[in-house]
């Protein structure tokens, strides 16, 4: 095979990082629908969007282990 030129190589190269970069993406979509679908099951109704908003993404900026560790200990909200 004959050896790719620089250019040529960065074409590849380009190509690839593409291909890797749509296969992140449908990756990521799955992984979030799938994360979705968990919430039908749960009783979201209780909080307002703005809450339920603010407590998801506390818990991602703060990773789940520290977010469950702060968060298991406090009381059951009254039904």
């Amino acid at each position: 095979m004959p050896k790719l030129t620089d250019r040529e190589k960065l074409i590849e190269l380009d190509k690839r990082r593409k291909a890797l970069d749509d296969e992140a993406a449908a990756v990521r979509r799955n992984l979030r629908a799938r994360y979705g679908t968990i919430l039908a099951d749960l009783p979201v109704e209780r909080m307002t969007e703005k809450e339920f908003r603010e407590l998801v993404g506390q818990a991602v900026r703060t990773g789940g282990p520290a977010a469950i560790a702060v968060l298991k200990p406090l009381p059951a909200a009254p039904t």
